[in-house]
């Protein structure tokens, strides 16, 4: 259509044709970008350029593929076309590189015939983290260019910075000054090189040690989990050392096409658009605005408040902590360091990094002088309401007026903690997890009074100090831990109907969690989960009497497990026996649980606890839900969460399989919520109700 925007600019310096892809915000190759890189390289050859720079707009080169379009019929030129045109181009066609160049991005570098960068750009192929592999060449052309490397990049699918780059030989030059100006005289000033294109490259694949590459790739799928997409990774880069160019583009496509169509790549491609999603605030009002922050105070330096305090400095915010002593002080910055140094002696950070990240963090003992100079409060004490109201009544009265105070709470009311102030608008919840300068989930909790300012200025801090906040609503355990405090009455019954912590654990990992729910416990202290139910009044026959029998965990080294002197966790013949007592007096009679029993009835409580959260609006979306439970619990990505797993089970088998298991075990928590009753009748599903709830 007539003067409509290009989504290539084509512009000359001289001799040399600069083609700039300009589909912001990160340059995605769609449809439209690909057909006009096709007619720029066409149009350079016409006009006699002598060479050709490819470059992105704004602030990225190209993410790679537009992944709306996957599923969808192709429309040309494909990405191989036009990989083929500048391959079979006389003219050298040079990428620009800056941002990032991930995915598709990178490999349209890689059929380049030379690549330069910026400093501190990012490269990299990070399709396995969506559950398939790089499927336009990547796999072929990066090994032929820096040999056996190419299998870690690949299968981790971490992207590096061009510098390391450049040192493993897939950046030609790292440049400085204006990218665009110096790419345009390195173009002209090598144009008259002899390049050799990446798929004509041997040198770095020669020599293939079969046996070097599999322990290699054994060792970077160790803890891949039951996901399929690193396997893939493995065998198209294997292709690259053993088979042709050719052939070896052929197994990638088909190991792309198989990937590409399965539901572990759907899994992960829902909850890649889930988190973009969730951070999208349905009734903020458009003129909201996050209050300034440019000092944060830490109420407490214990675990979580040094965790906290941690994530702020290493992402530029100064911050001090507070402590109601000098000693308890002392001692939670040092914990901060120790975290801190370690990573220097692995070498994840540099010692200059770790100096400008410590030199951000300050402590204090003086409470109303480190609140007074406050732009945002989070109190992180320990869970306990009558601390945190007499906390954040303090907090009211230092604090400036219109400074938002935040809880860490994990589990308690923000309106109750809110009413021991003045100002409950400005009052909101900041749920990080542990450990929080790792974790990337943010739960920010929305009491009744919070208002946009104060829900504003939780989300931008949360995404500025590098978390993922989702914003819930006020209730017992919010979404995360109220979800799956309802699997604990199935696990007890598990246990006492025929399972031992080791079955249920088992099929959890293999599932794909990271650790099952009672070495989890193990892990946490079983003595925190007993003070809350002996709070809350409530049992849990097994676990009180593992609790009973002085066995809390790994600090104790017993726990559901017997723990040796490295924490390796092994089956505890007391807890069998305690188990088969327990049995035997509340006369269960006990028998073989097969493990899809086993994985519906620790599932399907939390899926049904999150269709109420649903009908409460509690979470506006469902796929929220799954989001949080992929960033702060442990799920599998590539299994998509819970309401994708119920999605994927289909709500009618979801109705019927919990009406069956609340029968059959007499937990009246499991009737089906009345949300899944209406959209099994209506044949529908959680991914396609329309609108996002009220949280």
């Amino acid at each position: 259509m007539a003067g409509e925007q290009p989504f290539v600019e084509h512009a000359r310096d001289g001799d040399v044709h600069v083609l700039r892809i300009a589909n912001a915000p990160v340059n995605t190759l769609r449809t439209e970008v690909r057909a006009g890189l096709l007619d720029g390289i066409k149009a350079a050859a016409r006009e006699g350029a002598r060479a050709i720079v490819l470059i992105g707009s704004g602030r990225n080169f190209s993410a790679g593929a537009e992944m709306t379009e996957f599923g969808k019929p192709r429309k040309p030129p494909s990405l191989p076309e036009v990989f083929d045109a500048i391959e079979q181009s006389k003219i050298p066609v040079v990428a620009a590189i800056h941002g990032n160049a991930l995915g598709g991005g990178l490999e349209l570098a890689l059929a380049c015939h030379a690549r330069v960068a910026a400093p501190g750009a990012q490269v990299g192929l990070p399709e396995v983290k969506r559950g398939f592999v790089p499927g336009a060449g990547g796999t072929q052309r990066l090994p032929r260019l820096i040999g056996m490397e190419a299998l870690r990049l690949i299968v981790s699918g971490d992207p590096v910075p061009s510098e390391e780059a450049a040192k493993l030989g897939f950046v030609d030059a790292v440049v400085q000054g204006d990218l665009e100006h110096a790419a345009i005289a390195w173009a002209r000033q090598h144009a008259g090189d002899k390049f050799v294109l990446a798929k004509h490259r041997t040198d770095r694949i020669a020599g293939y040690d079969a046996a070097k590459f599999d322990e290699a790739a054994k060792k970077l799928t160790a803890r891949s989990r039951g996901q399929d997409s690193p396997k893939g990774c493995v065998e198209s880069v294997r292709a690259a050392f053993t088979q042709s160019f050719e052939d070896g583009l052929n197994v990638e496509r088909e190991q792309f096409t198989r990937l590409v169509q399965g539901e572990q790549s759907q899994a992960l491609r829902h909850i890649f658009f889930g988190e973009r999603e969730a951070v999208r605030i349905p009734d903020l009002p458009a003129d909201a605005k996050s209050a300034t922050v440019n000092k944060l105070v830490v109420i407490g330096g214990g675990t979580m408040g040094g965790g906290i305090a941690m994530s702020a400095a290493n992402n530029g915010l100064p911050v001090t902590i507070v402590e109601t002593s000098e000693e308890a002080l002392q001692k939670g910055l040092a914990r901060c360091e120790a975290n801190w140094q370690r990573s220097v002696g692995s070498g994840r950070l540099t010692q200059a990094e770790y100096e400008k990240r410590r030199a951000l963090l300050t402590g204090t003992t003086d409470f109303d002088k480190a609140v007074g100079e406050a732009d945002l409060v989070i109190e992180a004490v320990y869970e306990n309401m009558a601390v945190k109201k007499e906390i954040f009544a303090r907090l009211d009265k230092a604090a400036r007026p219109g400074v938002v105070l935040a809880s860490n709470t994990s589990t308690l009311s923000i309106d109750e903690i809110a009413s021991a102030t003045q100002r409950p608008e400005l009052v909101v919840g900041m749920h990080f997890f542990s450990p929080a300068n790792v974790m990337r989930l943010l739960e920010n909790v929305k009491g009744s009074k919070s208002n946009p300012t104060a829900i504003a200025t939780a989300t931008e801090v949360g995404k500025r100090i590098g978390k993922l906040p989702v914003l819930v609503g006020n209730c017992d355990g919010f979404v995360g831990n109220r979800m799956t405090g309802k699997r604990g009455p199935q696990i007890e019954k598990l246990l006492l109907e025929g399972c031992l912590p080791q079955d249920i654990d088992r099929v959890m990992e293999a599932y794909g969690m990271a650790m099952g729910p009672l070495a989890t416990g193990d892990l946490a202290g079983l003595d925190i989960g007993a003070a809350v139910r002996k709070a809350r009044g409530t049992v849990a026959p097994v676990a009180d009497a593992v609790v009973a029998a002085g066995r809390l965990g790994q600090k104790t080294s017993k726990g559901y497990y017997d723990y040796d002197e490295n924490r390796k966790r092994m089956p505890s013949k007391e807890v069998e026996a305690i188990i088969l007592d327990l049995a035997e007096k509340m006369q269960v009679r006990r028998r073989k649980i097969d493990d899809q029993e086993i994985l519906e009835r620790v599932l399907l409580p939390m899926v049904n606890e999150g269709a109420r959260i649903l009908e409460e609006g509690i979470a506006y979306r469902a796929v929220d839900i799954d989001v949080i439970f992929a960033n702060g619990f442990g799920w599998p990505a590539f299994r998509g969460g819970p309401m994708f797993f119920a999605d994927r089970l289909g709500l009618k088998a979801v109705r019927d399989k919990l009406a069956h298991y609340a029968e059959a075990t007499g937990d009246r928590n499991l009737q089906p919520a009345a949300l899944i009753e209406t959209l099994a009748k209506e044949g529908g599903s959680f991914a396609a109700m329309k609108g996002p709830g009220k949280v």
